[in-house]
């Protein structure tokens, strides 16, 4: 697959922009955010519970190891949660473009083209996170850097369906823009850690009234499903707008020819 030149050298990423259109899309759209967010993310929280504990799932306590084979059903839910997290994304970056066109979301057709994409994301997602470790255990500076280069592999699997090449797509769109993309994503956080720190008292006030018991795992996971759908979907919300405003920039493709590949 072969692209265009740059047609906008030098023109300005707009990360204000950016950040404001993605949480002014996930407020007019919270409902089908949560609900393409939420079915993935609870599968992968329940079956991690049953792999690791309630409280190793839900980030409650550390796993214990006692030796090689009490690491697997760790390893197991890492996987399970990378495979969550690439249905979430591929479903979310869909919705986004349709979003940003106001037009009607489709919410049953985005799930081919995420299930198509969806193992790949997984796999290029664990490939760089280990990546990103290694860059933070060297120096913050350098794991962030990696974040950013990779940043934009799940855009291009769902968009371009680039499959296992995605890690290189991205390293090829992101390149002279990394800061930028790395000010967005510290905007990001910083909603999504506002948000978590709100929602978090709430879930905590909730399970304190509950007590002990298998009503309040429910109650538990469900909270925390619904809080890790809303920071999945404010983040893939920004990737999908990050990536279109790159491809604008260093291809001239619209967002309208983004969307066209699933119409």
């Amino acid at each position: 697959m072969s692209y265009s030149a740059n047609v906008q050298t030098g023109a300005p990423l707009g990360v204000g922009a950016i950040v404001s259109e993605s949480f002014s899309i996930l407020m007019r759209h919270f409902v089908s955010v949560i609900l393409l967010a939420l079915i993935p993310t609870l599968i992968g929280y329940v079956l991690s519970g049953l792999l690791t504990g309630w409280e190793v799932a839900l980030g409650l306590s550390q796993p214990v190891y006692d030796g090689f084979g009490s690491v697997i059903p760790t390893i197991l839910s890492t996987i399970i949660q990378m495979v969550a997290y690439g249905i979430s994304t591929a479903l979310l970056v869909q919705m986004a473009y349709d979003a940003k066109l106001s037009r009607p979301l489709k919410l049953g057709q985005y799930v081919n083209p995420a299930m198509s994409a969806a193992v790949p994301i997984a796999i290029l997602s664990i490939a760089s996170g280990i990546m990103i470790a290694f860059g933070f255990i060297a120096l913050i500076i350098p794991g962030l850097w990696i974040y950013a280069v990779f940043s934009m592999m799940p855009a291009a699997v769902v968009i371009e369906k680039v499959g296992f090449g995605g890690l290189g797509r991205s390293a090829a769109l992101t390149k002279e823009y990394r800061w930028p993309i790395l000010g967005a994503t510290f905007l990001i956080l910083i909603i999504n850690v506002l948000i978590g720190l709100v929602t978090g008292f709430i879930v905590g006030l909730v399970l304190v009234a509950l007590g002990d018991g298998m009503a309040t795992i429910v109650v538990a996971v469900l909270l925390f499903s619904v809080i890790s759908s809303i920071g999945t979907g404010l983040g893939s919300i920004a990737v999908a707008l990050i990536y279109a405003r790159l491809r604008e920039i260093k291809e001239g493709t619209s967002v309208r020819d983004i969307a066209a590949v699933f119409d």
